[in-house]
């Protein structure tokens, strides 16, 4: 009976533990660790000025870790790490922040950089050149997918779209008043002369979004001289300072610096009246992007105003 009663005890101590082995097994508490496992995280390198600016148009700023040296982020992400130019990137730089993922332009590299961040198992992007709103808004949804960000992406998309149809209405007004204000755009460099932006160029991307003309007939960037410039009578001068800080002076001190440096753009329509203006750096990077998009429209609220 002793061995019995033993035995039935030993057999109700194994049925208790088995019980509640199952209550305690790890399926039991599979859903939120399932759940967590699917969104791993994500250690961002965004090499572009135009990329940049849509994964924080995509409030995905909380995941950049850095960005290349054409980027920039508000104050509130002055920890995110500074890389080189876009274009000359270092794979051992890039490796030793332990990114997830790595988005660049089509001209992101070099190539040898890109092999070997792919060997690290570091899955790197490449978007197209944004040239049409069809390809921005393409490159809008490859992000937000790979951001994690569907609902975000379809709301940019929305206010992208807006503000392109906002900027076709301002130029079909500027069309509509008549002759197509001339636009001489120039870049500064320090070290350099002033070059002037012709055709192809991203200024003449934005000079022809706003309903201006590009009296810069040639292509790409040439340097002219001031007699050059004064000969092409431009109503207004746009320039642009290259540099990877914000520009800290204002549009009236940069012309005033260009006049004094140019004496003779003074007689020109643009500094008679003093149509000269500064158009942000970042815009004139990246294709037609946000920074372009916004640097157009004011171009055009500016001639709109003008022709009142």
């Amino acid at each position: 009976m002793l061995f019995q009663a033993t035995k039935m005890s030993l057999s109700k101590v194994v049925v208790i533990v088995s019980a509640l082995s199952a209550l305690l097994s790890p399926s039991t508490f599979s859903a939120e660790p399932d759940v967590e496992s699917t969104e791993s995280e994500i250690r961002l390198v965004s090499a572009g000025t135009g990329v940049t600016e849509l994964v924080l148009a995509l409030d995905a700023g909380n995941e950049l870790i850095a960005i290349d040296s054409t980027s920039y982020v508000p104050e509130g992400l002055a920890h995110v790490a500074k890389l080189g130019y876009h274009r000359m990137l270092s794979a051992e730089g890039i490796i030793a922040l332990s990114p997830t993922l790595v988005v660049g332009s089509d001209v992101m590299g070099p190539e040898t950089t890109l092999n070997v961040l792919k060997q690290a198992n570091i899955q790197v992007v490449q978007l197209p050149a944004t040239n049409d709103e069809p390809q921005l808004m393409s490159n809008v949804d490859t992000l937000g997918q790979l951001l994690n960000r569907p609902d975000n992406a379809v709301k940019l998309k929305q206010d992208l779209h807006q503000q392109l149809q906002s900027l076709a209405d301002k130029k079909q007004q500027i069309s509509d008043a008549g002759a197509q204000p001339k636009i001489l755009f120039m870049l500064l460099q320090e070290g350099r002369g002033a070059r002037v932006g012709g055709k192809g160029t991203a200024a003449d991307t934005i000079i022809a979004l706003s309903g201006a003309q590009n009296i810069a007939e040639f292509d790409g960037y040439k340097s002219m001289s001031q007699e050059g410039i004064l000969s092409l009578q431009p109503d207004i001068i746009l320039l642009s300072k290259r540099s990877d800080k914000p520009a800290e002076q204002t549009n009236a001190q940069i012309a005033q610096e260009l006049i004094k440096e140019m004496p003779l753009l003074a007689h020109t329509p643009a500094g008679k009246n003093g149509h000269i203006q500064t158009l942000a750096p970042q815009a004139l990077l990246g294709g037609l992007g946000i920074s372009a998009i916004s640097a157009a429209d004011t171009l055009a609220s500016t001639l709109l105003k003008q022709n009142q």
